[in-house]
């Protein structure tokens, strides 16, 4: 079998799968496991990868409302790779190959390939979409599923004797904010806290900052798509700087933490799991350990720590 991903988190799928052997090619932005870095890279991206957060917004959203596309496609790399299985995605334009392009390309490549549609948005999503790539590929996924369900269980039980659920904000962007979205509001309750302004199997959406304020978090929670922790760490320096800021609670009790976002919770792969467990240690260390193997999120230094 012969398989093409066509985003990350579909990537780390295949590969937990025990089918890492079976991948011919990936996206650009496939770096898990480390096996993966050195297959065909099928995809490009459109946007300019050292432009600042609020440029990427606006080109984004440009793009998007011209139907344009923000990830093209190497057809002829595609075509001599002969994938029979391709792995795709249809939940977010923003993350990956346009739906209507995968098309465009099929009608042009040798032979028939499966495409397997992935459009997870909560942890079940993540198993069927475990399940959906194993049976396109013929193999089981049950004992996967099995092992990433006891985690996420083993989470839920710690949370479940909690006294107190904190209020957290997770924010998926700085600049502008945009709230969690889908399985992100969902890892917030199973981890032990409250999250008020992203709502659990709906897109993370942007917001402004006086929500944030009203909302009065104990705890913060940043982990910006497709950024990693040195990335995300210069937009919190801006934000830092904004009225408002120094007062909430989060930030006055130094529980405003980071995380890569390139690597965690952004991607709905099975990495979600190592996602809940960090972001469950943040909310509740007493009651949660951090995984093994696994640096704790980034705590942002407190302006009242001096």
């Amino acid at each position: 079998m012969r398989i093409v991903s066509l985003l990350p988190s579909a990537t780390e799928i295949v590969c937990a799968l025990g089918l890492g052997d079976q991948l011919v090619g990936v996206t650009h932005e496939c770096d898990h496991p480390q096996s993966v870095r050195s297959l065909p890279r099928v995809t490009r991206t459109l946007i300019p990868v050292d432009a600042a957060s609020c440029g990427i917004d606006r080109l984004v959203s440009e793009q998007l409302n011209a139907t344009k596309a923000l990830y093209q496609l190497d057809l002829p790399l595609l075509k001599e790779l002969r994938p029979d299985v391709i792995v795709t995605q249809s939940l977010c334009d923003v993350c990956a190959v346009s739906p209507n392009e995968v098309q465009t390309a099929l009608a042009q490549l040798p032979g028939t390939p499966r495409v397997v549609n992935l459009e997870p948005q909560s942890l079940d999503g993540l198993f069927k979409a475990i399940r959906q790539v194993a049976s396109a590929v013929g193999v089981c996924a049950d004992d996967t599923i099995r092992r990433l369900r006891g985690r996420v269980e083993a989470v839920a039980m710690r949370s479940a004797g909690v006294s107190e659920r904190p209020r957290v904000t997770f924010l998926e962007w700085l600049d502008p904010p945009f709230s969690s979205g889908h399985w992100n509001p969902e890892l917030v309750r199973i981890a032990g806290g409250i999250e008020g302004l992203g709502k659990e199997g709906q897109p993370s959406r942007r917001i402004r900052w006086d929500e944030v304020s009203a909302w009065q978090p104990d705890v913060i929670a940043i982990a910006c798509c497709g950024f990693d922790v040195k990335r995300t760490f210069q937009d919190v320096a801006g934000v830092q700087s904004m009225s408002g800021w120094r007062e909430l609670p989060a930030v006055r009790s130094g529980r405003v933490y980071v995380a890569d976002g390139s690597h965690y919770f952004n991607r709905p792969g099975p990495r979600l799991i190592e996602s809940l467990e960090l972001l469950a240690h943040a909310i509740h260390p007493d009651r949660h350990q951090v995984p093994a193997g696994l640096p704790a999120l980034h705590r942002v230094a407190s302006p009242h720590d001096s």
